[in-house]
């Protein structure tokens, strides 16, 4: 029997890489799992149109809807329709399955990323006045707090009219000049990210020598166009489209409840040339460390790093920590795991693959390897990652 034909109205702007991530997913979905019939209306895209959104979705009867935030969100929460919606300004409507980013891991992954550089002191930049942008900027400060370092907030100008992106540009600029270097800066997202970057060239500041930026969304576009190219934290975006066609599936179907949650989890970092720095003072520890980097994908031990840098391993053990807060040791797992996070992420090669190339003995050791810092397995990582 042919199953029947779903209409699923798609109210997602493909304009962000953001988005059009959560689209794949949903694309994905629909060419594996669902029969359905896609309506994307001329009326959501075109922001002139004569026809108003409700009376589109009369006409259509959609059976379900996947929605960003169209103007008339409460009004299509009223008709009862099944619904899943990606909220962005609130963390949730009442009435509907939502699907949330967990931004205070966001911010926790950003500021791992840069306390991975050796730097001492730190910075966020987003938009106080967005909820979503306060959390990273919250999840950021825990983690560096942690740390026992400080962070030092970037505050909107109280005036409306100086927050566009030129008459912004110079507040920003100022800001950037008179902060302690080097530092660590994390932006609440990439659009962000560019525009501190533009800012530092205004102000003669250096990135990464001086400014060390992280932004998030990995924006392939907006991090390339900036100069030097942004570093950015990865969502999984992907899957989360792919998890929140599936709930809207079985709404539909009458099998799940209406106001269900789904969270976006932060994946990985992208690292790139914004963020390609060691702000360590021993120049041991950073050609240590540089060795360690380079050499990820082999099986080295301490011994090997030690004999890179001509000291005792005892000299070397106690300014590593002193410089990093951690052992050479771990400064080995480290990179490998990051090694194996790149080739699960970035190629086709299976685990057993990895695990060979990695000098792992089998899938089962490269697996609690991998799992001990990742609270994951391999395979989970990839597919939340690339999604199903």
């Amino acid at each position: 029997m042919v199953p029947t034909m779903r209409k699923v109205l798609l109210l997602i702007n493909p304009s962000r890489a953001h988005t059009r991530g959560i689209l794949t997913g949903i694309a994905k979905y629909a060419r594996i799992e669902g029969h359905w019939a896609f309506y994307r209306p001329l009326e959501y895209r075109e922001p002139k149109a004569t026809r108003k959104l409700l009376s589109v979705l009369a006409a259509i009867k959609p059976d379900g809807i996947l929605m960003r935030e169209p103007p008339e969100i409460e009004e299509i929460i009223k008709t009862g329709i099944p619904t899943v919606c990606f909220p962005y300004t609130r963390e949730r409507f009442a009435g509907v399955a939502n699907v949330i980013t967990n931004h205070i891991l966001v911010g926790e992954m950003a500021a791992k990323h840069l306390l991975d550089r050796g730097l001492k002191r730190y910075a966020y930049c987003g938009f106080d006045d967005w909820w979503w942008s306060r959390l990273r900027g919250e999840g950021f400060r825990r983690t560096v707090a942690k740390a026992g370092l400080e962070t030092l907030f970037y505050k909107l100008p109280r005036v409306k009219s100086k927050r566009s992106w030129d008459k912004e540009l110079p507040i920003i600029a100022d800001w950037l000049r008179k902060l302690p270097k080097p530092i660590g800066l994390m932006t609440c997202n990439d659009d962000r990210g560019e525009l501190v970057i533009e800012a530092c060239k205004i102000g003669g500041v250096q990135v990464p020598d001086e400014v060390v930026i992280v932004g998030v969304d990995n924006d392939q576009l907006i991090c390339d166009l900036s100069s030097p190219p942004l570093s950015s934290v990865v969502l999984g975006v992907e899957k989360a489209g792919y998890e929140a066609a599936a709930l809207l599936d079985k709404i539909m179907g009458g099998e799940s409840p209406i106001d269900q949650e789904i969270y976006i989890q932060p994946v990985r970092v992208v690292t790139r040339q914004s963020t390609d720095v060691l702000c360590i003072d021993d120049a041991d520890v950073v050609k240590a460390v540089r060795f360690i980097r380079q050499h990820a994908k082999m099986p080295i031990q301490v011994d090997s790093v030690v004999a890179a840098v001509f000291l005792s391993r005892r000299v070397l053990e106690k300014r590593f920590r002193t410089a990093l807060g951690h052992s050479i040791h771990e400064e080995i797992r480290r990179a490998r795991i990051e090694q194996i996070a790149r080739m699960l992420t970035q190629t086709q090669m299976s685990i057993s693959e990895i695990a060979c190339s990695l000098g792992f003995a089998d899938v089962a050791h490269i697996s609690r390897y991998f799992r001990k810092e990742k609270g994951m397995s391999p395979l989970k990582y990839r597919k939340d990652y690339l999604g199903r």
